[in-house]
Order: C-alpha cells, then structure tokens, then sequence
C-alpha cells in the first residue's frame, strides 16, 4: 500500500484551497504553487510551502508540467493533486508525475487517454453500450446539420466551445474556438456534434478504488449556463425526480424521496437506474479508479446522451458532498494509496445547491471584471470547504479580502453552496445568504443568482440550458433593489458621506451632520449609479429634522460614517430601515474615483461619489471604444480611415482565456484606431474612435 505524507496541488486559487482543507484534516503537508500574478493568493499563504512559477499566464506557469513536477520534488511532496482545468486531464503530464517517483492522485493514464479525446470517448462509449450524440466531422457540416456545437477535444468549462447556426459562420468560429482551445489546454483540437437548444444537463459523479469497486455517488443537475459554462447545480437532479416520481407514484404507493437507492417501477428502469448503470458501464469499459464524472444531455422525457467522461474532480462536487455525507478529496487520497472503498455507500439525503459567483457584468455580455476584492463576507455562520451536516450555508472560495483579480485566469471568485431538508429550503437558504452577502469592490452576477433562485420557475424544477434566454437575461439581471429603494440607498450613503466629513472637522465635530442656524441652501451630493445613472441628492437638516426633495416624510434616525439608519413612510405607516456604507478609494487624491457601497435588506447598491467640478480633459470622445477589461490584443478587423457597419468587429480582446469581440458602435468612419496586434491594454483604455454618420446619431 503507497503512502502520502506530502501533496503539492498543482492548481492554483479556490480549488488549491480545497485539497489543503482534506490535507489538513488528514495530517498530510502542503506545497502550493503559484504564478507572479497569484503571488499574494490566499492559497499561497495556507500551504506549508510554496514554489514560484515564473510568469503570468496559464502557459508559462500552470500548464507547465516540468515546473510542477521539478516543484513537488524541490519541496519534498510524494504526491501531486491535479484539482480542476489546466494539466488535470492531461495525460502525458499524468505519466510524467508517475515516472519521477511520485504519486498522481487521479485516474489511470490509459483512462485518461481514453477519455481525454471526446472524439473517441463517444465512440468507445458506443461501443460500451452507452448512449451517445454522434460526432460531427467539422469539414462535413451541412445547412441541414445546424446548428452545431463547437467543442474542444482536451477540456471543458465552455472554453473553446461556439454555437454555430449558420454554415458561413463555421470557418471563423472553428478558428477561435481552436485558439481558445489551445490557450486553455495546450490541444487545439476541437469537433462539432448536433445542438439541442433545451437540453438537460445530467451528470453522474463515480468514485473507483482499484480493487474493482465502483460506485455511481449520485448524480447533479448543471442545467442553467452561460456561454456553455455552468452558473448553479445541484443534487439531486430536479428532472430525475420528478420522472422517477411520475414513473413511480401511483393510486397504492407513491417513491419516497431521499432513498437509499434508486426508486423501483414496474420494469425496474426508473432514470436513475439506467444513469447509473450507464456511468458504471462507462467508468468500468477504461478500468477507472479515483473520482470521476459522467456527463449527459438529456430530455425532459428522460432519455439521456452522453456527452463526455471528466477524469478530474468537478467544480460542483461539493453539492454530492452536502447529500452524501463524503468527502470526495479524501477518498481520492485514500484510493491513490490502495485503500478500498467502505463496504457500504451512503444513502443520499436532503438537497444541496450550488452557484458560481463571477467577477463579471451578466448585463453588459458577461464582461469578465478585473480588480480588487475589497470585501467578501457570505455571513457568520458559513462553513469553508467543509461538508455540510445540517442545513446552512458553505463557502469554497478563491479570494478573501483585498485578493486581486487579475486577467490571466478565470473571475470565478468562490462557490456558495446551500444544503436543506427539501429543494425549496436549500434555495431559500442560498437567496438569502447571498442577498444579504458584503461582496465590494467588482461587479458580480450576484444579483443574477438570487434572481434566479427565487425564480417560479427554477423552483418549479423547470431548469434547462435555454433558462436564461426564456426568461430573460435583461429581467434576470437586474439589480435587487427597486430605483426607488436605489434612490433611498444612496440618500442613506449621502446623509454617511456628511457625517464622515464631520467626523474629520477640526471645528465643530459635535454639531449635528448638515446641520444650519439659519435658512441656506440644500446640501447638495451627486452620485453615479451603474444601472440608473447621475443622482443628485439634495437636503436640508433644520430644527424640524431632514427635509429630502424626493421623499418627503423621511425621517433622520441616526447617521454615523458607516451607518444609517432611517424612518421610511409608507402607506400604512413608517418603517424603520438601517443601511450600512463603505467607501473604497481617496477623493482627495483622485477625484471620483471613490465608489460607496450601500448594504440594506432592500439590496446592494454601489455608486460612485461625483467630485464638484469634472476635468474638461478626462471628458470622451463620442464615439470612443473602451476596454471593457484589461486583456491583449490578439487581432485586428479594420483600418483607420474605413467604413465600418454597427456591429462590425474592430478589434478582438483575450482576457481571463476568453476572446472578447469589440465591434462598432454604429454605422460610420473608423477616425482612430490606438492599439496594435499584441497590445496590453488597460480598463477603460481608449481602443478606437468611430465617427457616427449623421443619420445614424440620435
């Protein structure tokens, strides 16, 4: 039996924070690894060593294996634990870490091999008697074949991965499908294979020992993505529920729900069933060992495709945690040293949920976000990376505050996971901890996930991939609070922002903030918000108390820098409502540039305080394309001085291994064009100026 006393993690931010929780629990040591841009990541600071990568990007650093394994023998590591993305599914990295003497904690290097081209995963699945969609030679496609899925033959997490509905958009989207591919897994090898618009997306999670013990865990429900990329999951599946259930309940006898195993029906083929007879058969046709997942595409009647094997941990193992009771890092270190499964697999009960919260704009076209994490607080009573017994809350995060987001990986900022009795409790659960989360300093799809936990339709279990185009990604990410909570907020941060300015007086510090002997103007501060726009709030506070233009009645409770806390009047009577604010950045340095956040029940706002008087010289050009994030330019689509149509491509962006298109605004001359193939360039960075023709501007 092989034994582990060291594990060097070769990943990096929340899923290198994940091994090192089981680790320590199991009294192993840590070796982290870490590129110059991660060298302040909270996962650096946690390990008991830690090894410099030089450079920034993935392919200098992370999908370096000869550096991880030169790393993992530096610090004295036995053991090297993939985690997720990068060189996790990669199979001669696989072998490399086997033939320097350590142990590779993860599947064989033949399974890896076997399923780490999709192309020919799907047709040794076939020839195991699993479902599949078949594969699509991309130079074969027709009209009639459309539209197609553009997948990557290396990996998964949406890179690589393009929609294509017409044929003479196929060549362009191969190609930047190719490049992505090969920025993210080192392999541009991609294929095509039919699209179904409103698939399920069903997998099951296998763990393996090698004594030829293989269980089928359980399986989750990763239905709701953006860009092919998952946003919330959760164990059970909602689909398989509610089929077994129609297939099981009758007049005598209805299935019970969080059973030992799956629901027995007349024919004994419940959907359970036959997905977990299907992911044995896949895991046993390549000899598997450790944890793996079996994903599918299925339909609301319950039949069922496979789609690929992930030879890897998943991002969303921790909803099969929550139901299960395991700890799915620990058996794969225990499995990696030849110890076999326990006798008995553990019954699955309750419900757990699982949402992804990004540092990214889900109203402004998912735009990745960039910058400093100021503060992440989910609330006093979440667990980190710990299996949930009870119902509560769990947070398995990447950043703390002060972390910095940086352009050379993924925004995903942590996980919020949510475990319950019922469905309906773990999202109630989940809404509310992030509704009431202290998430400052980037935009996030916050709002975006509590919307759509409390959506009637994801609790009605109604959660396909075409979620977020039936329903509406302009109503799903709007902000929480109402323009007229919004408008009450930033009151709130205006009445904070003067008893913060009292506070640093050096003459009359005791006097009532806003405070006048006789008759004068109104205070007057102004803010941007970035749904709303310009607010210009105007008050007075005299003997009679606050006097505010847009709510009269409002009354002044308490007011202190980081609080307020106000009478609110309202049809059948006042309510009492407290706001808590804080401002990042130094006004007096750079005007503008302080942004206040504004925390209530009512939701999260955040603004931005306007100096007195705007720099003539900081004004933009109309017409003027911004950098929506720093990233590089990879290409070009036009030259100064040519006709461009709205829409066109001037110039395409990589950032966060995703390409970003930056097209014209309207119709008219391209006037200037500031960067060049290769560039870096900065947020808010003046790429391109088109000049509008006349008829086209309002």
């Amino acid at each position: 039996m092989t034994t582990i006393s060291t594990v060097l993690v070769a990943n990096r931010g929340e899923i290198a924070r994940r091994v090192f929780a089981t680790c320590r629990r199991m009294g192993l040591g840590t070796v982290a690894v870490y590129s110059d841009a991660d060298a302040e990541s909270p996962h650096v600071g946690e390990a008991d060593a830690a090894i410099r990568l030089p450079g920034n990007t993935p392919g200098e650093t992370y999908l370096r294996g000869d550096l991880l394994i030169e790393a993992a023998l530096a610090a004295g590591a036995d053991a090297i634990h993939p985690g997720y993305g990068f060189l996790s599914e990669n199979a001669d990295f696989a072998r490399a870490v086997l033939a320097a003497g350590l142990v590779w904690i993860g599947p064989p290097v033949t399974a890896i091999e076997q399923m780490g081209s999709k192309v020919e995963s799907k047709k040794m699945m076939d020839a195991a008697g699993v479902p599949v969609l078949a594969e699509l030679n991309p130079a074969e496609v027709t009209a009639a074949m459309l539209p197609v899925l553009i997948k990557a033959s290396a990996g998964g997490g949406g890179r690589g991965m393009r929609v294509v509905r017409a044929l003479d958009e196929l060549p362009a989207q191969l190609a930047a499908a190719r490049r992505e591919a090969e920025s993210a897994f080192g392999d541009p090898t991609v294929f095509c294979e039919r699209y179904l618009e409103t698939g399920r997306h069903i997998e099951v999670q296998v763990m393996a020992d090698t004594h030829g013990t293989v269980w089928a865990v359980g399986e989750r429900e990763c239905s709701i993505q953006r860009r092919h990329q998952k946003v919330v999951e959760e164990a059970p599946s909602p689909l398989v529920e509610k089929i077994d259930g129609m297939r099981g309940s009758g007049p005598e006898e209805a299935p019970e729900r969080n059973h030992a195993g799956p629901p027995r029906m007349p024919d004994g083929r419940g959907m359970r069933d036959r997905l977990f007879e299907a992911a044995r058969l896949a895991a046993e046709a390549i000899g598997y060992e450790g944890a793996g997942t079996v994903e599918f595409l299925a339909d609301d009647k319950g039949e069922f495709f496979f789609l690929e094997m992930n030879t890897r941990l998943q991002v969303e193992h921790p909803v099969t945690e929550n139901t299960t009771g395991l700890d799915l890092v620990r058996l794969q270190l225990q499995i990696a040293q030849g110890r076999p499964l326990p006798a008995n697999q553990p019954a699955p009960h309750g419900h757990s949920i699982e949402v992804r919260l990004y540092a990214e704009d889900p109203a402004h076209d998912w735009q990745p976000q960039s910058g400093t994490v100021h503060r992440i607080d989910i609330g006093s009573g979440t667990a980190e990376f710990a299996v949930l017994e009870r119902p509560g809350v769990r947070l398995d995060s990447g950043v703390v505050n002060g972390s910095i987001v940086g352009v050379h990986y993924d925004p995903m900022l942590a996980k919020v996971i949510s475990y319950g009795d019922t469905r309906d409790e773990a999202a109630r659960l989940l809404a509310t901890a992030l509704r009431r989360a202290r998430i400052h300093g980037l935009v996030t799809n916050r709002d975006l996930l509590v919307r759509v936990l409390e959506h009637p339709a994801f609790l009605a279990g109604d959660t396909d991939t075409a979620f977020f185009d039936r329903h509406g990604l302009d109503t799903l990410a709007a902000p929480l609070a109402s323009e007229s909570d919004e408008r009450l907020s930033i009151v709130a941060a205006a009445l904070a922002d003067a008893a913060h300015n009292r506070s640093r007086a050096r003459v009359g510090r005791g006097l009532p903030t806003g405070w006048r002997n006789l008759p004068s103007q109104p205070q007057t501060k102004t803010y941007e918000s970035r749904s709303t726009g310009r607010h210009e709030i105007r008050y007075s506070i005299t003997r009679a108390g606050l006097a505010e233009d847009s709510a009269p009645g409002l009354e002044l409770v308490e007011a202190t820098p980081v609080s307020v806390t106000l009478l609110v009047p309202g049809e059948r009577g006042a309510v009492r409502r407290r706001f808590d604010i804080a401002r990042y950045g130094d006004p007096g340095k750079a005007p503008g540039t302080e942004w206040i956040h504004i925390d209530s029940p009512l939701g999260p706002v955040t603004v931005r305080r306007l100096p007195r008087f705007e720099d003539p010289s900081e004004q933009i050009a109309e017409g003027s394309l911004l950098a929506p994030m720093p990233g590089a330019v990879i290409r070009l689509g036009a030259e100064v001085g040519a006709r461009v149509a709205k829409g066109q491509p001037i110039l395409w962006l990589e950032a966060m291994k995703m390409e970003h298109t930056i097209a014209a605004p309207a119709d008219g001359v391209l006037t200037e064009l500031n960067v060049t193939a290769g560039q870096q360039v900065d947020v808010g960075a003046v790429l391109a100026v088109v000049q509008a023709d006349e008829n086209t501007q309002e």
